[in-house]
């Protein structure tokens, strides 16, 4: 016989109490109700769960053995409703997002720092990896948002564009002469390359692009930093492929300067992908609602 979750809370109250006529008014119910609930109880146990003494109700040695059970059943239930009301309003939960170095350097450090200022009890898991990474970490349910480079095509998820990049190539000092006119592709093959490693979709889409210029890829120097590209490129390596709103610091201090192939790079996006069978946690929502918060008023 399925058990009625009101019998059990019916019983609660009457055995803290000790009295139905107390226990109906405490739970706002009609004492004939309480009397009808307990009397349903202990035919679906089969057991006698109260005594009536002259004062009230006293529990048999099965009520008492039942009360503990159902004390911390509804003590779980409690703490359980605490729980969700606690990740509903922030203040517990986690924040599971992956990104490249640079996306998270350049683009999710500002909403970080006020996710975190907002939401200190909210827990944050950041993850770092390539594209290919980030996806897998996706799909197999290790983080909620993953924000990537497009394009990236998979059933699987769903991806938002979220904001519109510029490549280029960039030099220090020493190869200063070279950023004053537009320069040929066989120009640019005389430059030393500083690439990321492979595997990143940031050289894919720079290999594609030197190929389309009848250039094969010749890397002096690859690194998985974009921080090390750019300081070696500082100190005259040779021309590293980044962002072009990633190094404006320099390009403004002249620190670097920005090539002009006369073929232009086309552009490419950033976006956050998520998975399509699960929808966002309260926290991963906020977040990225402030990251479009963000993106439209130009922070990012």
């Amino acid at each position: 016989m399925m058990m009625n979750m009101e019998w059990y809370r019916i019983f609660l109250y009457a055995a803290r109490l000790g009295n139905l006529t107390r226990a109906a008014e405490e739970l706002h119910i009609t004492q004939p109700s309480v009397s009808y609930a307990l009397k349903q109880l202990e035919a679906g146990l089969g057991v006698k769960l109260f005594n009536r003494i002259s004062k009230g109700i006293k529990l048999t040695s099965e009520g008492i053995a039942l009360l503990e059970y159902v004390e911390q059943s509804f003590s779980l239930l409690h703490a359980g409703e605490s729980k969700v009301h606690s990740l509903k309003n922030l203040a517990a939960g986690e924040l599971r997002i992956g990104a490249s170095g640079p996306i998270i350097k350049h683009l999710l450090l500002s909403p970080l720092d006020q996710f975190h200022t907002d939401n200190p009890g909210v827990r944050i898991r950041l993850s770092q990896g390539k594209t290919a990474e980030i996806r897998k970490q996706l799909k197999e349910g290790q983080i909620d948002l993953g924000f990537v480079h497009l394009p990236l095509f998979d059933h699987d998820l769903h991806v938002e564009h979220l904001i519109t990049i510029q490549d280029c190539f960039v030099v220090g000092p020493a190869y200063r002469g070279m950023a004053n006119h537009p320069i040929s592709s066989a120009e640019l093959a005389q430059i030393p390359l500083l690439l990321l490693s492979q595997g990143s979709s940031t050289r894919q889409f720079v290999e594609q692009w030197l190929s389309s210029q009848g250039l094969s890829v010749e890397v002096d120097i690859e690194l998985s930093s974009l921080d090390m590209l750019i300081e070696l490129a500082q100190r005259g390596y040779g021309a590293a492929f980044v962002t072009s709103s990633f190094v404006k610091s320099e390009l403004m201090a002249e620190k670097l300067f920005q090539l002009q192939p006369i073929e232009a790079i086309p552009t490419r996006s950033i976006g956050a992908a998520t998975r399509r069978d699960i929808s966002l946690s309260i926290a991963a929502q906020y977040f990225m609602d402030l990251v479009r918060r963000k993106m439209l008023s130009g922070v990012l």
